[in-house]
C-alpha cells in the first residue's frame, strides 16, 4: 500500500512539474513575443527550443506509462504539445498505454509517416492493438510492408473478437523439440541471447509445430542435463485456443496462478502464447468498461473530449431515465388526492424509493459479478432469488420498524408508521425480485447485464416504491 502511495505522489509530482514547465515555456514565449528588438525571430527561436529542452529532457526521463498518465491528464492543446516532445522511437510504447479515447486523439495528430514508423517499433501482437485505430490507408500500407510470416499474423489478430484470446495473443514465442537433452536446450537459450518477457516454460513442439507439451524453467535448471525434454516436459499444460473467451482465460490464469500459457489451432498446431500481462490488462479494461457501463456511459471517455462528443457519449442512458423519472411521476399523480390530504406522505415516500434502489443495486451487483465469475446460471438461480428474498425481508422488518418509529414520532400517527414499515418491507423485496432478475433476463438475451442494470433498478424500485407506499397510505390512511 506504502508503495502504491508513492507511486500515484511521484506520478502526480511528475504532472505538476510538467505543467509547470508548460506554463513557463508560454508565459516566457509570450513576453519575448511582445519584444520590440533586433532579429526578433531569431531570438524568438532560440528561446522556444531552449524552453522546451527541459521539458523534453524530463519527459525522456520518465517511463512511457507514466508519460501516457501525464498526456491523459493534460488539455487537448497542451497534450498534443506534450506529444510532439516525445521522441519518435518511443510513440509506439506510449500509445499502447495510454486510453483508447486519448490514443485517438494522439494519432489524429500524425502522419502517415510517423504512424508507419510507430508500427516499425512494435511486436505483430502489439500493433494488433494499434491497427484499429490506424486510418485505413495507413493499415492497408502497413500490411504491404509487412513480411509474409507477419502479415498473416496481423491479419489475424484483427480477424478475432476484442474479447477472443487470438485477440490477447503475441507470437513471441520459444519453441523446442522433445528429443534433445536439457544439455541441449540451455546451449540453444544461450545462444538466444534473450527471452521473450515473461517467459517460465518453453513450448514443446514435433516438426509440424503440434504441441507435445511444455517445459518449465524450473525443471531445466534444477533436473540432470542428461536427461530428454520429454522425460522432463509436462504434457497437461493449460492450453487455450483462439476463439475462447478472454474472460474464461483470465479465471484460469488466476485459477492456476499462470505467467504464459500455449495458444494452438483445432490440430493443436502452436500459433501463439498469452501471458499474464497481457490477461492484467484484458482484466483492468473489462473492470473499467463494466463500472462505466454501470453508470450508463456508452464507452470509455477522454477527459478532456468536446462536448458534442462527450454528450453522444452520455445521452443514451440519459433519455431512458427521463422516461422512468417520467413513469415515476405519473405514478405520484395518480395519489394527488391522498398527498393532499396527508402532506407527510410527500416527505417520507422518497426514503422508501431511495432505500429499496440502493437494496437493489447492492443485489444486482452481486448477481453481475457471480455472472462474471461463472457463479450464477439457471441452475441456482430459484436459491439465490430466495436468498437475496430473505435478506430484504428481514433488512425491511428492521429497518422499515425503526422508519415506522420515526414517522410515528415525528408525526404521531400510528397507522402511518405501520404504513412505512409496510411498505419499506415490500419494496425491498421488490428490489431484490428486480435485482436478480434483470441481469439474468439481461443475459439470457445476450446482452451485458452490467450495461445499464442500475439505472432500471432505480426504476423499478422508484415506481414500485412510489406505488408500494401511496397505494398503502390510501388503503389505510384516508
Amino acid at each position: 500500500m506504502a508503495d502504491n502511495q508513492e507511486t500515484k505522489e511521484s506520478l502526480q509530482e511528475s504532472l505538476q512539474q510538467v505543467i509547470a514547465l508548460l506554463n513557463k515555456h508560454r508565459l516566457v514565449e509570450e513576453l519575448v513575443h511582445k519584444q520590440d528588438m533586433p532579429k526578433h525571430d531569431l531570438v524568438e527561436s532560440l528561446v522556444h527550443k531552449q524552453n522546451l529542452v527541459e521539458l523534453q529532457k524530463k519527459l525522456d526521463e520518465l517511463h512511457p506509462a507514466d508519460v501516457a498518465y501525464i498526456l491523459e491528464s493534460l488539455p487537448l492543446e497542451q497534450r498534443l504539445e506534450v506529444w510532439d516532445l516525445v521522441k519518435a522511437e518511443r510513440d509506439g510504447e506510449i500509445l499502447l498505454e495510454v486510453s483508447d479515447a486519448v490514443r485517438q486523439t494522439l494519432i489524429a495528430d500524425m502522419d502517415s509517416d510517423e504512424l508507419l514508423a510507430v508500427a516499425e517499433q512494435l511486436d505483430t501482437d502489439e500493433l494488433a492493438d494499434l491497427a484499429p485505430d490506424f486510418p485505413k490507408d495507413v493499415l492497408q500500407e502497413l500490411l504491404d510492408s509487412l513480411d509474409i510470416q507477419n502479415r498473416e499474423r496481423l491479419q489475424s489478430a484483427l480477424g478475432y473478437d476484442e474479447d477472443a484470446v487470438g485477440a490477447l495473443m503475441d507470437f513471441d514465442i520459444v519453441t523446442i523439440r522433445e528429443d534433445v537433452t536439457l544439455e541441449v536446450a540451455l546451449r540453444y537459450l544461450r545462444r538466444l541471447g534473450r527471452l521473450p518477457d515473461h517467459t517460465d516454460k518453453l513450448f514443446v513442439v514435433d516438426r509440424n509445430e503440434i504441441l507435445q507439451g511444455v517445459l518449465p524453467l524450473k525443471r531445466l535448471v534444477v533436473k540432470d542435463l542428461d536427461l530428454t525434454v520429454a522425460e522432463v516436459m509436462a504434457d497437461d499444460a493449460v492450453v487455450f485456443h483462439p476463439e475462447d473467451k478472454a474472460a474464461d482465460a483470465a479465471k484460469a490464469f488466476e485459477r492456476y496462478d499462470l505467467v504464459t500459457a500455449p495458444v494452438v489451432d483445432q490440430q493443436r498446431k502452436l500459433v501463439g502464447r498469452l501471458t499474464v500481462d497481457t490477461v492484467m490488462d484484458f482484466i483492468r479494461e473489462e473492470a473499467e468498461s463494466d463500472m462505466l457501463s454501470m453508470a450508463g456511459l456508452r464507452e470509455e471517455e477522454d477527459l478532456f473530449s468536446s462536448v458534442w462528443k462527450s454528450v453522444r457519449n452520455r445521452w443514451a442512458w440519459l433519455a431512458i431515465n427521463l422516461m422512468t423519472a417520467f413513469v415515476a411521476s405519473r405514478v405520484i399523480s395518480l395519489f394527488e388526492g391522498s398527498i393532499e390530504k396527508v402532506v407527510a406522505l410527500a416527505a417520507l415516500m422518497p426514503i422508501v424509493a431511495g432505500i429499496g434502489g440502493n437494496s437493489g443495486n447492492q443485489t444486482t451487483t452481486m448477481i453481475v459479478r457471480g455472472l462474471a465469475l461463472g457463479q450464477v446460471s439457471s441452475h441456482n438461480a430459484r436459491s439465490l432469488l430466495l436468498k437475496e428474498l430473505g435478506v430484504s425481508l428481514m433488512n425491511g422488518m428492521v429497518w422499515g420498524s425503526v422508519l415506522g418509529l420515526i414517522a410515528y414520532a415525528l408525526y404521531n400517527n400510528l397507522a402511518l408508521g405501520l404504513v412505512m414499515t409496510g411498505a419499506m418491507t415490500l419494496n425491498l423485496l421488490l428490489a431484490a425480485v428486480m435485482g436478480v432478475m434483470i441481469p439474468l433476463v439481461m443475459t439470457k438475451f445476450g446482452r451485458d447485464p452490467a450495461v445499464g442494470s442500475s439505472v432500471l433498478i432505480t426504476a423499478m424500485t422508484d415506481s414500485g416504491g412510489f406505488f408500494i407506499f401511496l397505494g398503502l397510505a390510501t388503503v389505510f390512511l384516508l
